[in-house]
Order: structure tokens, then sequence, then C-alpha cells
């Protein structure tokens, strides 16, 4: 894993790459062009100085890839050397990293799981009560249900991931990648404003 400012620092990199490259595909931009401009380009330049395995980093540079030409250049310019990121996600994602241990997690939540049910059938004995618990359980697992799609929705690529403990590690890297372009966005715009007063 790299370190948050080298991360930080690729990121603005990649950035002003991607800044330059679209000025140089359109002189004059309009000002919601601009605002486009800026949010593609720290989208890419957020998914590029990520590690290559991640699902997200990989669909969003599909999802700006496939928009139209300019957005098609602009991510082979600023993807350049790093052409192992893919563009096609076809399949449902697994994490290379350690899919054994994903597996394990899965079992260990699983068995933990069937104990607490069972623990919860030995105490409830009354048809009453197993009424109660088994429509609270239902609208728990409904309500557990829309959070996942929800999620799902919010994280570039969350559609292609049908296990939930890798649908939550994406989306703790995704939060921790857009943190740090929020900081490295602050700290340019702070710098920008203290240019303009001395």
């Amino acid at each position: 894993m790299k370190k948050a400012s080298s991360e930080k620092l690729e990121f603005l990199q990649k950035w002003m790459e991607g800044m330059e490259k679209c000025k140089s595909l359109k002189k004059n931009m309009s000002l919601s062009e601009r605002k486009k401009t800026i949010k593609v380009s720290a989208d890419l330049a957020m998914a590029c100085s990520r590690t290559e395995t991640k699902c997200w980093s990989r669909a969003l540079i599909a999802n700006i890839a496939s928009r139209d030409h300019n957005s098609k250049v602009l991510t082979q310019h600023v993807i350049g050397s790093s052409s192992s990121l893919c563009f096609s996600l076809t399949k449902p994602y697994t994490s290379s990293s350690s899919s054994s241990s994903l597996v394990r997690n899965k079992r260990t939540l699983l068995n933990s799981s069937r104990k607490i049910m069972k623990r919860r059938s030995r105490t409830v004995r009354s048809g009453a009560k197993k009424k109660k618990t088994a429509m609270a359980d239902s609208i728990a697992r409904k309500l557990v249900q829309k959070r996942r799609e929800k999620l799902k929705r919010l994280v570039p690529g969350g559609d292609l991931m049908d296990d939930d403990v890798t649908l939550i590690e994406e989306t703790l890297d995704y939060i921790q990648s857009l943190r740090s372009q929020v900081q490295v966005m602050r700290r340019l715009l702070t710098t920008s404003q203290l240019m303009k007063c001395s």
C-alpha cells in the first residue's frame, strides 16, 4: 500500500496532466465545460493513483473512457504507461489480494450469524414471539438489502460486486481516495488564495 503523501502527490501530478490535456483539446471552454473538465480530470487522477486491483478505480476509468471521444483521449493520456488498468469490466469482481482470506472471513461471518440465530431460536419459545421475531428478521433483511443496493449504486463498479466483504472493502478504499482528493484540492485552493493576497 502506498503512503498517503505519495498517493496525494501522484494524484496531483495526474490531475495537472489531465487538465493540460483538456486545455489542449479545446481552447475556449465555457464555465460548465471547465467544471466538467476539472471533475473528469480529478476522477481519472484519483482512479489512476490507486492500486490497480481495485474494482472501483477500473470502473471509474471505464465509465469516463466510454463517455465521448475527448474523454477517451484524456483517459489514454492520463493513464499513459499504466495501460494495464483495463477498461472492460464484464466479470463480477473478486479480490486478487487474498481471495482465500475473504472466503475465511465470509465463513466466519456466516458461522457467527448462525450461532446468533441458534441462540435466538433457543430463547424464543412461544409461537407469538416466533412470529414477531420472524417479522423483525424479515424487516431487517429488507433494510440491509436496500442499503446494500444503495451502496452498490454509490461506489463505481459496485454493481459488479456480489460479495459483501469486497463491497465494504472497496467502499472504504473509495472513501479514502475521495478524502485524499478533497485534501489536495483544499490545499491548492488555500495556496492560490495566499498567492493572490501577496
